[in-house]
């Protein structure tokens, strides 16, 4: 219950457990579970205490959660997805409230709904992301 953390040719992950969707009987339990485990609350409360460097692919909860944080810094290289939708899915990590903040509604409705890959450079012009950064 909760997420899973995965380090891995030097990119980090942070997401929902697939195998775990579907494993509690009751939905309202594992929504409450959900909300008690989330570390968007924590993140949301103190946001200007947080600054987020990123790089590599930030894929889902990858920029849902940064987008949360006072300052978010990407390398040149860096890339944003939102695949959810395509799973049947919503950004369920706090992304319906933490990109839209940044970028607005519209934007990122679009980003949900195609699941394309936005650039660092369309990212800093969108105010999805405050500075690129070697």
């Amino acid at each position: 219950e909760g997420f899973t953390v995965q380090s891995y040719s030097g990119c980090f992950s942070a997401g929902g457990d697939l195998s775990e969707f579907g494993s509690c009987q009751d939905v309202s339990e594992a929504h409450q579970i959900r909300q008690r485990c989330m570390p968007a609350n924590a993140l949301a409360m103190a946001a200007d205490r947080y600054t987020f460097h990123l790089h590599g692919a930030c894929i889902g909860a990858g920029i849902e959660l940064p987008a949360f944080a006072g300052r978010v810094v990407a390398k040149p290289n860096t890339y944003f997805r939102l695949p959810e939708v395509d799973m049947g899915l919503i950004p369920g990590a706090g992304g319906c409230v933490s990109i839209p903040r940044r970028i607005g509604r519209q934007r990122t409705n679009w980003l949900a709904i195609t699941g394309i890959e936005l650039n660092s450079e369309t990212a800093l012009a969108w105010g999805l992301i405050d500075a690129v950064m070697d």
